[in-house]
């Protein structure tokens, strides 16, 4: 085995098992500024019921500071409708809530704005804002999704997604060859390899992201590249047999194997057609995204 296929089995068994991968953890790395006072209340003043389960439930579910929880848990709630549209946010009402600084509620509500889940004017303040305007490539609103209600029609979505971008990308890779990357997809695999047959799923799906991503980085188009976290995000939140590197198995790995060698070849006809029969191992995927007819 390769020195970077060991380290990367290495890491990913010493690693939790959370939804969030290597240097994900302190996605967003503000602290709450010091001598700043605390402002406590039990609850949100007329608020549902609901929303103080929600916040709980989600408290301290990953391993993020305030301010990154607090996206989290104000992120769900929205995403799962407990927030409708064009509910005001009062930030006040969020620190006693929440119990946390007005610092970590400003700075909460602007990535909540940068994702286009909320929006705030003068005058009017900070309301949610209608699917309509929501940023759906977000990884962090994909996995939101992923787990609330709507999670059938986000893995149906992301399906779709994924059989647009992908086998296109494997059919431009071929073209893109270079000897370190194809060393470095070949790793990959061997890593799922290794890990399947240790039934360590943790290291197989992390190995299988970076196959993935890594086969769109080298696609050489960059609108394509910047879908590398999409197709990520999809692997994190699949939870279902929606592709065939959802869950480990000999024909998934023989299928990432198949396009490591149409790669090697230059054969971009061939990548594409592995990379297909590899997003429908299940039968299921049949019914969500119909294979193409041949002509």
């Amino acid at each position: 085995m390769t020195t970077l296929a060991h380290t990367m089995m290495t890491a990913a068994r010493s690693a939790d098992s959370g939804l969030a991968g290597p240097g994900e953890l302190d996605r967003y790395p503000y602290a709450e500024a010091p001598g700043v006072d605390r402002v406590g209340a039990p609850a949100w003043e007329g608020a549902d019921p609901e929303l103080g389960r929600v916040g709980r439930r989600a408290a301290g579910s990953r391993g993020r500071g305030l301010h990154g929880q607090l996206v989290q848990q104000l992120g769900q709630m929205i995403v799962s409708g407990d927030l409708g549209a064009d509910r005001p946010l009062v930030p006040e009402e969020i620190g006693q809530r929440f119990e946390v600084s007005r610092t970590v509620v400003r700075e909460s509500l602007r990535v909540l704005e940068a994702k286009g889940l909320v929006s705030a004017r003068p005058n009017v303040g900070t309301r949610v804002r209608p699917v309509s305007d929501w940023n759906l490539l977000d990884p962090d609103i994909i996995e939101w999704r992923a787990y609330g209600p709507q999670r059938d029609d986000q893995r149906r979505e992301l399906s779709e997604l994924r059989w647009t971008i992908e086998p296109l990308a494997a059919r431009l890779a071929a073209g893109h060859g270079r000897e370190e990357v194809q060393q470095r997809l070949a790793d990959m695999v061997e890593i799922m390899g290794h890990s399947m047959a240790q039934g360590d799923a943790l290291t197989f799906s992390r190995a299988d992201a970076e196959f993935h991503s890594l086969l769109i980085q080298v696609a050489g188009n960059r609108m394509l590249e910047h879908l590398s976290g999409i197709v990520s995000a999809a692997l994190q939140v699949s939870g279902g047999p929606i592709a065939g590197c959802d869950r480990p198995n000999e024909i998934s790995l023989a299928h990432h194997a198949r396009i490591v060698d149409a790669l090697a070849a230059g054969d971009g006809a061939a990548a594409e057609a592995a990379m297909r029969q590899l997003l429908t191992v299940h039968p299921e995927v049949e019914r969500v995204v119909p294979a193409p007819r041949e002509h």
